[in-house]
């Protein structure tokens, strides 16, 4: 399918010219410095955007708040491991955003097995094109 293929994020690359199955990775990732987005999240709640309709229900899914989200955010970037960098669409036909990608082990206590059990987080986002918000792509547990 072809698309618009306008790059809604401060990376300068060019988006792919049509949507399909196929990922489309970065190679020369990580995009985006981690003090860009330190800054951000210490700016607030609002520079941080849920920007996939996917996203918006897997942080439903996990019940977080958006305080919740940028604490995993900051947690990944700093104790967790980038993994890659690909171009990603918000709907069929566009915008594009240029992602970085992070996973983040956390231990958490699970109330019904009465202990610490360790959990595989993924992030996924981009830094807007005027360098004043983080567009969420993805936030999820590991599948």
């Amino acid at each position: 399918m072809v698309n618009n293929a306008i790059n809604v994020s401060a990376y300068k690359g060019l988006p792919p010219s049509e949507v399909g199955d196929d990922r489309h990775y970065i190679s020369d990732g990580p995009l985006y410095p981690v003090e860009d987005i330190l800054n951000l999240l210490e700016v607030g709640e609002s520079t941080t955007i849920l920007w996939t309709r996917q996203c918006k229900s897997h942080v439903q899914q996990l019940s977080y708040e958006i305080a919740d989200v940028q604490k995993l955010i900051r947690q990944a970037i700093t104790q967790g491991q980038y993994v890659n960098s690909q171009w990603c669409v918000q709907k069929p036909t566009g915008p594009w955003a240029a992602c970085d990608g992070y996973r983040l082990f956390r231990d958490e206590w699970v109330e019904y097995a009465y202990k610490e059990m360790r959990y595989e987080y993924y992030v996924k986002f981009a830094i807007g094109k005027t360098g004043k918000l983080l567009l969420l792509v993805s936030c999820h547990l590991s599948r």
